[in-house]
């Protein structure tokens, strides 16, 4: 009289019974970025930008280590002198190019 073995338990884990392990994000270090404007980074600003071929808020905030706000007036500042003209008004983004002082 042979005992009928019993069947081995059924593997829930596929290939492989331990638990995936999921990879910890980089996490991106805070920007230290400007917030108020102070001689030298606005002699900064009225030397550097009009001479930038494309001039949008983003670009102010990653070239010159200044906050969005600051990029704004900025460039409100710079166009009200007449530095720089717009090409582009969109409600979210506006862009800009130097003021050429040629006719067109």
């Amino acid at each position: 009289m042979a005992k009928a073995k019993a069947a081995p338990p059924p593997s829930s884990g596929g290939k492989s019974a331990k638990k995936k392990k999921w990879s910890k994000g980089k996490v991106k270090d805070k920007a230290q970025h400007a917030v108020a404007v102070d001689k030298p980074l606005f002699d900064r600003i009225m030397k550097e930008v009009p001479g930038f071929k494309f001039i949008s808020q983003s670009i102010l905030i990653e070239r010159l280590k200044v906050n969005g706000s600051l990029a704004r007036v900025a460039i409100r500042h710079l166009e009200k002198e007449g530095h720089i003209k717009r090409i582009v008004h969109h409600s979210a983004q506006l862009i800009y190019t130097r003021a050429t002082t040629g006719t067109d």
